[in-house]
């Protein structure tokens, strides 16, 4: 497995990553790393609840994307990442102007990729702690995902 980043890698996780759902939920990169992945996104009303919270769907995509592209950093660029598992708490309400989650690697084989999502909602200058995941993840070569 790789555990260099080259630039070109990099710029391709970043367009990889809001492809999609993830475009239409508005999530975007912060910052990547070899092993370390990190993604925010600003609050609009249609990421609320019918409580004016933050919708827990979106702190849990958000949680899990993240760690798949956090995986993404460790692995060569012909194998994709599988969500095989995925453990979420939610510790509080969110209802913040912004999400920031930070993942990172707990454990690396050669297969099987467990991450850590941390999701912390932003409320004026205060980062408060709403959500921990533990999310496992497989690595397999992209032609076996080939219809």
């Amino acid at each position: 497995m790789e555990t260099g980043l080259t630039e070109e890698r990099i710029k391709f996780l970043e367009r990889d990553f809001q492809r999609g759902f993830i475009q239409f939920c508005g999530i975007q990169v912060l910052k990547i790393e070899s092993g370390i992945f990190k993604s925010t996104i600003n609050i609009g009303d249609n990421h609320k609840t019918q409580d004016n919270f933050i919708h827990a769907g979106l702190i849990a995509t958000m949680s899990d994307h993240t760690a798949g592209y956090c995986a993404y950093t460790l692995v060569p660029e012909n194998k994709r990442i599988l969500t095989i598992e995925f453990k979420i708490n939610f510790l509080k309400p969110a209802y913040g102007s912004s999400l920031i989650c930070e993942s990172e690697i707990i454990s690396r084989g050669k297969q099987i990729i467990v991450a850590q999502s941390t999701v912390f909602d932003i409320r004026d200058t205060q980062q408060k702690l709403v959500s921990k995941s533990t999310v496992t993840l497989m690595a397999i070569e992209a032609k076996k995902l080939e219809k």
